[in-house]
């Protein structure tokens, strides 16, 4: 393998010899820099031979987990870290990667070695932030270090059970020539760190940037390379924060774990119903709660609309909820219940900061809408949970047992349901 120049998108990965102000691949404007690329030399050499293995044994092939100590961000990693996996935590810029991992290798069991690469801060500042949010461990070792090489020397010597890396975006390698955070770091780096998990058995949180479009800083290959990808959702004007598992091939994808920012830390939230309904105002209209499943629970989640008189184009805008699916909505009202929008600004917020990517809202947003427009409260002891077709139909969701169980336990005694789970 040889080096050679070229210019790589920071976005994509895209790489060619010759310089464009456009990529070809993400059609995106200035995303291409010049760094090395790595070209592979035509050698003849000895292949080594590969024996193959036989699908079933007579193992359990259940994989071992280690606890983090956060039970939830247990229950949405599946039920811990489990053995050799490389888990990615993505999300904005002090929203709280670094302390969520820091609480977790503190709360982490005491026969477990964990060692914390403080890449972006000093060993004794990360010791002062643990010792703020009640963190200190004797198990947890800390390193300030950048370089990758040292890195997997001292992993290799120490033989820690649970690695933090945080973040890729600084670490870098001497075989390469380009700085770090550039694609071909990014990249590189993490499959080192992938390779040193499987081949160790190791637990690698890798804590990753988010760009200002929402994703992951680096190449899409890193997400494709690790075992489970996390994302840190939530605004720093809102104090609870959600960690979203979007890829996890040892677990479900649907699990969210909810924590509220203080000054000690992140402290879980065991039960979000309350929280983000204890607000509500009962004589408000357009206020309309729903019941969303959230992985394997039930969520009730307060929905929230305002319709007022446009003078100009008529706005249409959401918080926590798809924009397109908005205007959907809005024109089954217009056409199937004879409600005239076209002359009024809409706007759509979820209260607490959460995001609604589930059809069984659609009821819901529709009553918060007809509520506004006439200005009439809805009752406070009502939910309504359905999916609304272009028809104007409401059709049939899922778990709804659940759903109406935890409504019942928070106090509510009427439920608007798809004729289609009457059987339910």
């Amino acid at each position: 393998m040889k080096n050679t120049s070229g210019y790589i998108c920071q976005l994509c990965g895209f790489s060619s010899f010759n310089w464009f102000g456009k990529c070809p691949q993400c059609q995106e404007w200035g995303t291409l820099a010049e760094e090395e690329i790595s070209v592979l030399e035509t050698k003849q050499g000895k292949v080594r031979d590969i024996v193959p293995q036989c699908l079933k044994t007579d193992e359990t092939g259940r994989y071992k987990r280690i606890a983090t100590g956060i039970r939830e961000l247990d229950r949405t990693l599946g039920g811990g870290a489990v053995k050799g996996s490389v888990i990615l935590l993505g999300g904005d810029p002090g929203i709280g990667k670094s302390t969520l991992l820091l609480q977790a290798a503190g709360a982490a069991r005491e026969d477990v070695k964990c060692l914390y690469i403080c890449g972006e801060e000093s060993v004794e500042q990360t010791r002062l932030r643990a010792e703020r949010i009640n963190a200190l461990s004797e198990h947890v070792q800390l390193i300030s270090e950048t370089a990758l090489e040292p890195i997997i020397k001292c992993i290799t010597k120490y033989k820690p059970q649970l690695v933090i890396a945080d973040s890729i975006q600084v670490l870098y390698s001497d075989v390469l020539g380009s700085a770090p955070g550039t694609v071909g770091q990014v990249r590189y780096c993490s499959g080192q760190l992938v390779r040193l998990a499987k081949s160790n058995n190791i637990v690698f949180f890798i804590v990753g940037h988010i760009t200002k479009s929402g994703m992951i800083a680096g190449p899409k290959v890193v997400e494709h390379l690790v075992d489970t990808v996390l994302y840190f959702e939530g605004g720093k004007q809102h104090a609870y924060r959600i960690v979203r598992a979007v890829k996890n091939r040892f677990g479900s994808t649907d699990e969210i774990a909810i924590f509220n920012m203080t000054e000690k830390g992140l402290i879980e939230v065991e039960n979000p119903s309350e929280l983000f309904i204890s607000e509500r105002k009962s004589d408000i209209s357009g206020s309309v709660v729903v019941s969303c499943m959230e992985g394997s629970r039930p969520i009730l989640i307060e929905i929230q609309a305002l319709v007022t008189a446009s003078y100009g184009v008529p706005k249409r805008r959401a918080t926590g909820f798809d924009v397109n699916r908005l205007m959907l909505l809005i024109a089954v009202l217009e056409k199937r219940c004879g409600l005239l929008f076209n002359s009024q600004d809409v706007f759509i917020n979820i209260a607490g900061g959460v995001k609604i990517n589930e059809t069984a809202a659609d009821l819901a947003v529709c009553l918060a809408l007809t509520s506004a427009l006439k200005d009439i409260p809805v009752k406070q002891d009502n939910i309504f949970i359905g999916e609304v077709g272009l028809g104007g139909e409401v059709r049939s969701v899922v778990n709804l047992k659940r759903r109406i169980n935890e409504s019942v336990r928070l106090g509510f005694t009427s439920a608007f349901v798809p004729e289609g789970n009457s059987d339910d």
